[in-house]
């Protein structure tokens, strides 16, 4: 497997979207948001579609209109500089409305979200006399400082139970928590919540590689790993069925099938698994002999 580098943030936005999937028809999320021609870009802006409308998780509590929310990776730094350039985003964004005043300030809130408790930062805000006030388990309110309501989530002392997504983003997962969270993600069923739920796994089991060495050998969860790259199999089978090469993935005869196993065996290997582990898996899943199984690892 390829050493890359673990991409944080688009597991951040999936992880947001479904923590507020109950009201995802209420909110529009622009992830990457450019606040001006120049690549200066907001890591989530949520917008609500109409200002009313009450946000079910607790996360989105202090949400108003428009809605500014910045991610630091766990190794990320974040300080009190991080919060000021965060809501001098905040400011710019207000600031570059169509209109004079189009964007009121009053409908602006700013979250930032990083896995552990920032204890320099609390301890800056305490010397300088700025009132930080807990007001969820992980979700802690700046009172009464700057110009937008701003809070601050730690996703480490979030409730582990409710907000499964946002807790995955860890380099410290234990192995009933991963359990957990395949098992969860079994449990969705609308397509777009599963291709979110596959960005989040895909950076969680490559910031833990160690949980997922100690569950492989577990048939229930190497299922569920297989049923997550099933939607990217039948779309590399629908891609070869346009091209006229493949009758369909499960005859495992034609051309086509090569093309998408292959990619299945690729995907593996980024999950982290080892060669030996993928043939046992593509074997069951596939009803294919050892001989056929080594021809799709050539050349790759």
């Amino acid at each position: 497997m390829k050493d890359t580098m673990i991409q944080w943030h688009p597991g951040f936005v999936a992880a947001m979207n479904l923590e507020l999937t109950e009201n995802q028809e209420d909110l529009i999320f622009e992830k990457e948001y450019n606040l001006n021609t120049k690549p200066l870009l907001v890591d989530l802006l949520i917008i609500k579609k109409e200002a009313p409308n009450r946000i079910e998780n607790e996360i989105g509590a202090i949400f108003r209109q428009y809605n500014i929310i910045e991610y630091k990776s766990p190794k990320d730094r974040f300080d009190i500089d991080v919060v000021y350039k965060t809501i001098a985003y905040a400011c710019l964004y207000k600031s570059y409305g169509e209109t004079v005043n189009k964007r009121d300030a009053k409908e602006i809130t700013v979250s930032i979200v990083r896995e552990a408790k920032p204890i320099g930062l609390f301890r800056y805000c305490k010397q300088a006399g700025i009132s930080v006030e807990k007001r969820y388990n992980g979700i802690y309110y700046v009172l009464n400082q700057w110009l937008f309501p701003v809070q601050l989530i730690i996703t480490k002392e979030l409730d582990r139970e409710a907000h499964i997504w946002l807790k995955a983003l860890t380099e410290k997962m234990e192995e009933q928590e991963m359990r957990r969270l395949l098992e969860q993600i079994q449990q969705l069923g609308k397509k777009q919540e599963k291709e979110f739920a596959d960005s989040i796994l895909e950076v969680s089991v490559k910031a833990n590689k160690k949980i997922l060495n100690e569950i492989r050998g577990d048939d229930q969860m190497c299922q569920a790993l297989l049923e997550l790259m099933e939607p990217e199999i039948n779309e590399i089978k629908r891609k070869a069925e346009e091209q006229g090469i493949e009758r369909g993935i499960e005859k495992g005869l034609e051309k086509g099938i090569e093309q998408g196993i292959r990619q299945l065996i690729i995907i593996l290997q980024e999950l982290g698994y080892e060669n030996e582990m993928i043939k046992t898996l593509i074997m069951k899943k596939y009803s294919l002999s050892k001989e056929k199984i080594a021809t799709y690892f050539i050349n790759l």
